[in-house]
C-alpha cells in the first residue's frame, strides 16, 4: 500500500497541504478528487510534509494490516504538529468512516475525521478547522452517498498515460468476511454518459490505458435498472479515440454474460485480462463465506473464459484461514491452484473485522497456521508463474512504455497487456543507455524507434523471465 508523493504546485502565499494516500486504487481516486477540490479552492499542495500547515491522511480500513498502517501514519505525521508547520491533522477515508469517534479519542493529535461520504467537502472542512481551531465539530462521516462525476475537479497522481476511473461506489453483496459495505454503503453506479465523458477527456489528455474500478464491477448499473450495463459501458468506451487498453477490475463470478465475453474476445481495446477474486474453492468454506457458486460452476466459467478469449491473463485472489477452514479444505484449495494454473494469484490472510458476519464465527484458525498456509500457496503460485513466464522467452509482445525503471536508469520499464499497473510486474527493457525523462533513448535506433515516450506502444522480444517480471529488448 504505497504512499503517493505529490508534486509541489507553483502557488505562493497559500495555505500548504500535505497529502498521504494509503490503500487501494479506489482510495487513490478518492485522493485525486480531494486534491482537485483543494487545488480549486486555492490551497497549495506540497510533497514536503515539514512545511505543510495541513496534513491529510487518506486511510484504509480493509484488513488489520491496513488499519495498523493507517494508524501508524496518523501518529507519524502527528509529530509534525510539534516539529513542523502543521496546524491541522485530518484523517480521511475508510478508517475514518468506520471508526470516527474512536480515532479522535485514541489519537488526540487528530483535529478532524472525514469519512468516505464527505470527501467532496474536504476544502470546506479544511478551512473550517483552520479558522475555527476550537470548533466542537470534528467528525464529518455521515452515510456515504458521495459519488464523483465527470465534472468533479480531480488531480491525478499516477502515470500520465494510465488512469483509474471509478464507475460505481459501495457494494450490495453480503460476503461474511468483508467490511466494505460498512465503510462504503450500498452500490451506487455512475451513469454511462458521465463515465464516457470523463474517459473521453482523459484520452484527450494523453491517457492510453483506462482501468475501471469499483467494489463490484460486474454488478455495475444494476441499481440504475440497466441490464448488462458493464457490456453497454464498454461498447461506448471502445469508440473513444486514443485509448488502447480498457481494463475492468473485480468481476464477481456470477453475472458474466455472453455479450461481455464476446466483447473481450472480439475487441482489441478490451485488455485480455480478467480480475476475478474467487476467495476459496471448498464448498464448505464458500458457504460460510456467503459466496455464490461452487467448484463446478467456477471451473466451468474459468475454462469458458480461457477458451473464448485467446491469450487471456486470469488474475484471482484467495483467503486462507477463514473460520472453520480445515486441513482438508486447505488441501482442496492447494490442489485447485496446482490444477488451474492461474496466471496471477493474491493470497490474503483472513482478518476478523468487527461488524461482519465472519467475526462472530467460531473455530478460528491459528495465526501461525494461516501464515504457513499462505506461504505454501505463494510458493506454489510462484513456481506456476515462473513456468508460464519462461514459456514466453523468444516470443514478441506488444508493450506499453512506463518510463525509466526504478531499479536502474539503464533499464526501461514497460508492461504487456497481461500486466496491470502496480500489481503484476513489468517487462524490463535492457536496450537503454540513458534514460532522461520523458524520452527514452535506445542503444541502437531501430527503424524510427530511437525515442520512446511513456505511454507509447512498442514490440519487445522476451529474452529472460522471473515469476513476476520479464526481460526483453525492443524490436524495430
Amino acid at each position: 500500500m504505497p504512499r503517493k508523493t505529490l508534486h509541489v504546485l507553483p502557488l505562493e502565499g497559500k495555505t500548504t497541504v500535505g497529502f498521504v494516500n494509503l490503500g487501494c486504487t479506489k482510495n487513490q481516486v478518492d485522493a485525486e478528487v480531494m486534491l482537485g477540490g483543494l487545488a480549486q479552492d486555492g490551497f497549495e499542495l506540497t510533497s514536503d510534509a515539514e512545511r505543510a500547515q495541513v496534513v491529510i491522511v487518506n486511510t484504509c480500513g480493509f484488513i488489520e494490516e491496513a488499519k495498523r498502517e493507517s494508524i501508524n501514519a496518523i501518529i507519524e505525521y502527528g509529530e509534525l504538529k510539534k516539529s513542523g508547520a502543521c496546524k491541522v491533522l485530518i484523517a480521511a477515508g475508510c478508517l475514518a468512516q468506520r471508526y470516527q469517534g474512536e480515532l479522535l479519542k485514541e489519537l488526540p493529535e487528530l483535529d478532524g475525521v472525514v469519512g468516505t461520504g464527505e470527501i467532496g467537502r474536504i476544502a470546506e472542512i479544511t478551512r473550517r478547522l483552520l479558522h475555527r481551531p476550537q470548533t466542537t465539530e470534528r467528525v464529518w462521516a455521515g452515510p456515504p452517498p458521495y459519488l464523483y462525476d465527470a465534472r468533479t475537479p480531480r488531480m491525478r497522481i499516477g502515470a500520465a498515460h494510465s488512469a483509474y476511473v471509478k464507475i460505481a461506489e459501495g457494494c450490495n453483496r453480503q460476503c461474511a468476511f468483508c467490511a466494505i459495505p460498512l465503510m462504503r454503503g450500498k452500490q451506487r453506479s455512475r451513469p454511462i454518459a458521465s463515465i464516457v465523458e470523463e474517459a473521453r477527456r482523459l484520452a484527450e489528455e494523453g491517457v492510453r490505458e483506462l482501468n475501471l474500478i469499483s467494489q463490484d464491477t460486474i454488478n455495475y448499473g444494476a441499481d440504475l435498472g440497466i441490464r448488462h450495463a458493464l457490456t453497454k459501458l464498454l461498447e461506448e468506451l471502445v469508440t473513444i479515440k486514443g485509448l488502447r487498453w480498457i481494463r475492468p477490475f473485480y468481476l464477481y463470478p456470477q453475472q458474466v454474460d455472453e455479450g461481455l465475453i464476446d466483447l473481450y474476445a472480439g475487441h482489441e481495446k478490451i485488455a485480455k485480462y480478467v480480475d476475478m477474486p474467487l476467495q476459496h474453492i471448498s464448498a464448505a468454506v464458500l458457504k460460510r463465506m456467503r459466496r455464490l457458486g461452487d467448484k463446478r460452476f467456477i471451473t466451468g466459467l474459468v475454462e469458458r473464459l480461457r477458451t473464448r478469449i485467446p491469450g487471456l491473463t486470469f488474475r484471482t485472489a484467495f483467503i486462507v484461514g477463514f473460520p472453520g477452514e480445515t486441513e482438508r479444505d486447505f488441501a482442496e484449495l492447494r490442489a485447485y491452484l496446482a490444477e488451474m494454473a492461474f496466471d496471477r494469484v493474491a493470497i490474503f490472510l483472513y482478518s476478523d473485522e468487527e461488524g461482519t458476519g465472519a467475526a462472530d464465527l467460531t473455530r478460528k484458525v491459528d495465526r501461525g497456521v494461516m501464515e504457513a498456509r499462505r506461504e505454501e500457496l505463494v510458493a506454489l503460485q510462484e513456481s506456476i508463474a515462473l513456468k508460464k513466464n519462461r514459456a514466453r522467452i523468444g516470443s514478441t509482445l506488444e508493450v506499453m512504455i512506463e518510463g525509466p525503471s526504478e531499479e536502474s536508469d539503464l533499464l526501461l520499464a514497460a508492461r504487456h497487456e497481461g500486466q496491470a499497473p502496480a500489481i503484476d510486474g513489468v517487462v524490463y527493457i535492457n536496450d537503454v543507455v540513458e534514460a532522461p525523462s520523458p524520452l527514452i533513448h535506445l542503444k541502437k535506433p531501430r527503424r524510427g524507434a530511437a525515442e520512446l515516450r511513456p505511454g507509447e506502444l512498442a514490440k519487445a522480444r522476451i529474452t529472460d523471465a522471473w515469476a513476476d517480471d520479464l526481460v526483453g529488448h525492443i524490436e524495430g
